[in-house]
């Protein structure tokens, strides 16, 4: 078979055999306008809960008039090079020395892009004769990294204990013959049904067996915690994280992310991080705008705050009304409903256009069949006028996929 036959046959797989109706509204919409809970889509105005900007800090003025200043000061291009050859600068040296302090590791190391960075961190972390053990919800960019390893790995139930040890077991009979060792790799927050991994009874396990863990926080840094310093801290288990991985595109509102350990592990990965020796280094105004967003993180608790009494009056009002909302202890909204692809397609169209509420629509494969899922995502700039707004157009919306109004009215775009 010739190569783009295969490809055009299968149109992306999973995902992508929905592109000829979905594309442009469904998925790869167009937001518009200021970086808000207010946009424009297709043409109206929106009340928006897709975007992870949890302190809104995306168009903050102080943020803005940082970015535009280093811009003005250094250009795109600036730092030019890889940092290990001509790319490193003393701005990203403070930004990784801030970053460790404040998550309570020993050295931090920048990364261009979260996603790409976790799948290096894992590369290197591991070698052939090494076992990887990790959650089976774990984040795509983890499992591009597991792709990666050439060696065993095994997957345990999500937040299972009792799975997770089983598999941990089988790791630690495979290492002793093999003379590897196991990295475990979970997540903080659950992106999708806002559920945090079980951090420290995951690492009591360290008693039992002798293992390192990965922990992607992409969702909990700078949300989690009495600081907003992550999931760690939120769970009192700081010094038990061996590696810790942040991004950026959250609660930073940027590019990039960052990786945390002790020094010598950082100093390895500094070394040994393909996507990063061999990939320019983040441009000055990103950087520079990353140390104005982190101050601000650290220097302004209410943003933190504001952002949970958005998140707490969301829940709070949708499990009212009977909503199904998963077991989420975090910001990440989950709206769990039944109904198939066409219900599905007919309810977001429905809460777009005849109710201005854009919000994210999850169907199968990301989650079983016969589910619906609705992830709105609560920031620091909505107000509880955006929640009620909202509050009452899920009521309506719920009413009528119980009623059959959706049955068989596929959104034609």
């Amino acid at each position: 078979m010739d190569l783009f036959d295969k490809i055009t046959s299968s149109m992306g797989g999973p995902l992508g055999q929905h592109q000829k109706w979905s594309h442009g509204y469904y998925s790869y919409p167009k937001l518009e306008g200021e970086i808000g809970p207010h946009m424009q889509f297709n043409g109206k105005e929106h009340l928006v809960w897709s975007l992870n900007n949890y302190l809104g800090l995306a168009n903050h003025p102080e943020v803005r008039t940082a970015d535009a200043q280093a811009a003005a000061d250094y250009g795109m291009a600036y730092p030019m090079g890889a940092r290990m050859m001509s790319g490193n600068s003393i701005h990203h040296e403070e930004l990784e020395n801030g970053l460790a302090e404040f998550v309570g590791k020993e050295a931090a190391y920048l990364l261009n892009y979260g996603y790409q960075g976790m799948v290096s961190i894992i590369d290197s972390l591991v070698s052939r004769n090494d076992v990887i053990v990790y959650d089976a919800e774990s984040h795509a960019c983890i499992i591009d990294g597991l792709r990666m390893h050439m060696g065993k790995r095994f997957v345990y139930q999500h937040n299972d204990l009792e799975s997770c040890e089983k598999q941990l077991e089988r790791a630690t009979r495979l290492t002793e013959q093999s003379g590897g060792g196991i990295l475990l790799i979970t997540e903080g927050v659950f992106g999708m049904s806002g559920a945090q991994g079980k951090l420290k009874e995951i690492i009591e396990l360290k008693k039992k067996f002798d293992f390192r863990i990965l922990v992607d926080d992409a969702h909990g840094f700078g949300t989690m915690g009495p600081t907003g310093a992550g999931t760690h801290e939120a769970q009192d288990c700081i010094d038990g994280v061996d590696v810790y991985f942040g991004t950026f595109a959250k609660s930073m509102a940027g590019i990039g992310g960052f990786v945390a350990a002790d020094k010598p592990i950082i100093d390895y990965l500094r070394y040994d991080m393909r996507s990063q020796i061999f990939a320019k280094a983040l441009p000055m105004p990103m950087v520079i705008g990353l140390k104005k967003r982190f101050e601000m993180l650290k220097a302004q608790p209410e943003l933190r705050e504001k952002l949970w009494v958005i998140a707490n009056a969301l829940q709070s009002g949708l499990k009212e009304r009977g909503f199904d909302i998963g077991i989420t202890n975090t910001m990440v909204t989950p709206v769990y409903l039944k109904g198939d692809l066409s219900e599905a397609t007919a309810l977001t169209r429905d809460l777009r256009e005849n109710f201005g509420i854009f919000c994210s629509i999850v169907i199968y494969p990301v989650i079983p069949k016969g589910l619906i899922l609705l992830r709105l995502i609560p920031t620091a700039v909505h107000t509880l006028e955006d929640v009620q707004r909202t509050l009452d157009a899920y009521s309506v919306m719920g009413e009528k996929l119980k009623a059959g109004h959706y049955r068989e009215k596929v959104a034609e775009v």
